[in-house]
């Protein structure tokens, strides 16, 4: 039998038969998805499987033109999916039914539910907007396949952007198809991202600030008008917590006798209670406070926190010469000091409220002077093993030679 791409470009350009003549053809995409071509122009869709007892079986899906050739792939995947795991589509036939434009399953369903659930669903929208669905909206759920998933993957690389900012784009493609077929709108098996892998991302950002940096920060907060932005600086840098969750912070949530300050609703969607230095406290008490507004940093036009405080923050790095740095390389740079110092990972996951250890990881960072005191520790006691027991208690060695 001949092997095509059956399109409507295809059906459009099919020769006319004899009488009594037929043409069926296979798709050259979707293996057992057939075209089947009658004179005059009578035209139907099939899908041919082997059955689990390794029988052939066929089943009628529609008929051109009812059917769209769209529409007929679409049930063709959903037949071939049906029969990976196991199933019988001659079972399931007439509740098979095209699957829904992956732009319509956004805006109808997923979007909807992120709102709802995520509280980072404003993300998903900018990547939504930005990157899938320019490149998915028009093609329904069942006809997303590997091949084009892969291929968004090695087109994002071509045009310029990071393996990490490309990898975003798969782990939500990949999230909204586990949804979809979760809600029963597509079969088990069909997420079409599952053999996609992560692409290397060996240009991961880590940018931490030096004790230098540090200091010269702090001159330029005190040199600089913008007071408040100052002090929000130094209240991240001291506390290690995220940008809004300073912004938005509350003078009804600092408990100055247990030194904590509470973020209500925090990144987890839990309460997250952060411990506060003496620095931290002693800064926070200097604040002014207007008893009419709850906040602690607020603007004066509209008494609110600010939206952003990216531009008083740019023209303060730039001044400093280190534009590289962000807002969030605060956390990082205090999570670094923490692990210098000797703090436990354990320590710093909690200081930062992270509920996996792994995304510590990334902070777990040491110094080289740190790193040189911890190999000396080997160097002092083989020294020492010379004149002592070396399995004698450490106090015992730690005398001089």
């Amino acid at each position: 039998m001949p092997t095509a791409l059956i399109s409507e470009s295809f059906i459009a350009n099919l020769d006319q038969l004899e009488p009594g003549k037929r043409i069926d053809t296979f798709d050259a995409e979707i293996k057992g998805f057939i075209l089947e071509y009658r004179h005059p122009r009578k035209l139907s869709f099939y899908f041919r499987y082997r059955d689990t007892l390794r029988r052939v079986r066929q089943i009628q899906l529609g008929k051109h033109p009812a059917l769209s050739v769209s529409d007929a792939r679409a049930k063709a995947h959903q037949c071939k999916a049906v029969v990976k795991i196991g199933g019988d589509p001659q079972h399931v036939a007439a509740r098979l039914q095209p699957a829904a434009l992956f732009g319509d399953f956004i805006r109808e369903k997923y979007l909807p539910h992120a709102q709802a659930t995520k509280r980072s669903w404003s993300t998903d929208e900018c990547l939504l907007r930005n990157h899938l669905l320019p490149r998915f909206s028009a093609v329904r759920l069942n006809c997303i396949s590997l091949a084009m998933v892969q291929a968004m993957m090695l087109e994002g690389r071509k045009a310029g952007y990071t393996a990490g900012t490309c990898n975003r784009w798969l782990v939500l493609l990949r999230y909204i198809f586990n949804l979809a077929i979760r809600w029963e709108l597509m079969p088990e098996g069909s997420n079409p991202t599952r053999n996609v892998d992560l692409l290397q991302d060996n240009g991961a950002r880590e940018r931490y600030l030096t004790s230098e940096e540090v200091r010269s920060l702090f001159e330029e907060i005190e040199r600089n008008r913008n007071t408040q932005v100052g002090q929000v600086v130094k209240l991240l840098l001291l506390t290690g917590a995220r940008k809004r969750e300073v912004l938005d912070l509350r003078w009804e949530h600092i408990d100055y006798e247990r030194q904590l300050f509470t973020v209500p609703i925090s990144k987890s969607g839990k309460p997250r209670h952060i411990p506060l230095s003496y620095a931290a406290i002693a800064l926070l008490q200097s604040l002014p406070r207007d008893e009419n507004v709850p906040w602690v940093f607020y603007t004066k036009r509209t008494g609110k926190p600010p939206v952003s405080i990216f531009f008083a923050w740019d023209t303060m790095r730039r001044r400093l010469g280190i534009k590289d740095v962000r807002l969030h390389d605060l956390r990082h740079s205090y999570a670094s000091f923490l692990v210098n110092q000797g703090r436990s990972l354990y320590e710093v996951q909690r200081l930062l409220g992270h509920a996996d250890a792994k995304t510590t990881q990334r902070y777990a960072h040491l110094s080289p002077g740190a790193l040189l005191a911890a190999v000396n520790v080997v160097a002092d006691v083989v020294a020492q093993s010379q004149y002592k027991d070396p399995l004698a208690p450490a106090e015992v060695l730690s005398g001089s030679l």
